[in-house]
């Protein structure tokens, strides 16, 4: 296939960020090379990535193709579903206000916080001897 027909969607969350590609077919589901399901073990984790094509009833109407990388699988799923959710906005921008709705478009911001000089974590310090 050339590189034309398919639609592109970036999705980031935590420290995952998915490239997902999407063009019109039989409903085939493939992340790094590997069906969902292998990709993806866990059942919620497999519904989080389908989402928006559940919510605009297009399940099946697309091929997915993802490239994912960084985080873990929890990340990799939420970040396959805001891209997906881009992609399906390129294709048709009638579905922004239902995918808005559901909250597929919204980036989950939340990252790990990072290392402060001085304390033991983020925000735990080291432990107080008195003597």
């Amino acid at each position: 296939m050339s590189n034309s027909k398919f639609i592109w969607g970036l999705g980031r969350r935590k420290s995952s960020i998915a490239r997902v590609r999407i063009t019109p077919g039989s409903g085939g589901f493939v992340v790094n090379g590997k069906p969902m399901e292998v990709f993806f073990p866990v059942l919620q984790n497999q519904r989080s990535a389908l989402a928006p094509l559940v919510a605009a009833e297009l399940e099946g109407a697309y091929d997915v193709y993802c490239n994912v990388d960084g985080g873990g699988i929890t990340g990799q799923a939420g970040a396959v579903r805001l891209g997906l959710a881009r992609a399906l906005i390129q294709v048709n921008p009638v579905l922004d206000p239902l995918l808005r709705e559901g909250g597929h478009l919204t980036r989950d911001s939340r990252m790990k916080e990072r290392k402060k000089p001085g304390q033991r974590g983020a925000r735990r310090g080291f432990q107080f001897s008195k003597r």
